[in-house]
């Protein structure tokens, strides 16, 4: 009878994993888990008293046209936001790389900018957009658009967008300049001999290559726009002008710190938590399919 083989492992490398397991647990599973549970419950400002309402909260939410104003602003702001990010900076990326001599100072220059955090940077667009003193304010008028990002709903979804473009071009220049320069010498040899034309060679030979990047950075720019956007939006426009600016998660901020509704916005951080499940899970079924590795 054959003995059976038994491998005998340190627990050194359960030991090392434990601080993370414990991060993990500590600042996202408890945090949900408790999100979903006060989302059935009522409670409170003070927190002394506290009613299991079942699906009130969500029924709440869906019937109030303030959170289905923050629901529609949050899918076109997004949609427009990781469109723009993605087209400018891929546009870089090919300019950049077809460049022979100073291609470093090129990519430092364009870079600089993910340094900014993202409140900081709506700072820089509320001074650029100011009334009295903002340079961009000043251009447009010039161009006779009179601007104005605290009175008018479109020119602050305006602002917002620009900012956020900005603040997010950066990363997805880098990114797509690696994959630009990942295509090996051979490929691009032999597409010069295939195809003439260098807009029919981008689209049939060099954009396929891209598509793993383009695929990844759609997932990271969606979210980006979903959340990281926070900072953007509370220091340029801080939701306004009458609520046109509230996206999602800020309406969560709203709701939960400055209104003290713990059970609706934790409802909303429920909702937002399925809508960008869903979306991902669509853009791996559905998009991944035409990428190919």
């Amino acid at each position: 009878m054959a003995r059976r083989q038994q491998f005998f492992h340190s627990p050194l490398p359960y030991l090392l994993l434990l601080p993370q397991i414990a991060i993990i647990i500590a600042f996202f599973v408890y945090p949900a888990i408790e999100a979903i549970y006060l989302s059935f419950r009522l409670e409170d400002p003070w927190g002394l008293n506290s009613n299991f309402v079942w699906f009130e909260n969500y029924v709440r939410l869906f019937t109030s046209s303030d959170y289905l104003s923050s629901l529609s602003f949050t899918l076109i702001f997004s949609f427009f936001v990781a469109l723009f990010s993605l087209s400018i900076a891929l546009l870089l990326a090919v300019k950049t790389n077809n460049i022979l001599h100073g291609k470093g100072a090129y990519r430092t220059t364009l870079t600089w900018v993910y340094a900014v955090a993202p409140a900081i940077a709506g700072i820089i667009g509320s001074f650029m957009f100011d009334p009295s003193i903002g340079i961009l304010t000043d251009f447009l008028r010039h161009l006779g658009w009179e601007f104005s990002l605290q009175t008018d709903p479109f020119d602050a979804m305006f602002g917002l967008i620009l900012v956020s473009v900005w603040k997010q071009v950066p990363v997805n220049f880098i990114y797509f300049l690696a994959g630009l320069q990942s295509i090996s010498l051979a490929i691009k040899e032999a597409s010069l001999l295939d195809c003439a034309s260098d807009t029919k060679r981008f689209w049939t030979i060099t954009f396929p290559l891209l598509a793993p990047t383009g695929f990844f950075l759609l997932v990271i720019n969606l979210t980006y726009a979903f959340f990281e956007t926070f900072g953007v939006i509370d220091t340029m426009t801080a939701g306004g002008p009458g609520g046109s600016t509230t996206s999602l998660v800020y309406k969560v901020y709203q709701d939960g710190f400055i209104g003290a509704d713990l059970g609706g916005s934790s409802a909303q951080s429920v909702v937002l938590l399925l809508l960008v499940l869903i979306l991902t899970i669509i853009q791996f079924r559905v998009v991944e399919k035409r990428v190919h590795y």
